[in-house]
């Protein structure tokens, strides 16, 4: 996780994380919705419109947990959600990290 808890990084891109200032119990079912969403999706004999339905649902959810859509901070700070670390400000930071 960056250091001030915007992203995670795996195999070397940011991914945002979820709204702190959101409570447990939203959090808990909004990520509920998203995993049954998934497995929806995951589902192959889904017809093309139950599909579309299963994608927006898995949008929606990420969408309120703050995953896509507007950040949720307030500090003017640029979206760096699915970048290349190297890429960003975090760059220092990261490599700095200890490897494993």
């Amino acid at each position: 996780m960056t250091p001030d808890g915007r992203y995670f990084v795996v195999m070397g891109r940011l991914w945002r994380r979820s709204n702190p200032a959101l409570p447990p119990s939203e959090v808990q079912a909004l990520v509920f919705e998203l995993m049954d969403a998934r497995r929806r999706l995951a589902n192959k004999n889904l017809g093309q419109g139950e599909r579309l339905q299963a994608r927006r649902r898995v949008d929606a959810a990420k969408r309120a947990l703050g995953e896509r859509g507007d950040v949720w901070w307030d500090d003017g700070a640029p979206d760096l959600n699915r970048h290349m670390v190297q890429n960003t400000p975090y760059a220092d930071w990261f490599n700095a990290l200890p490897k494993s």
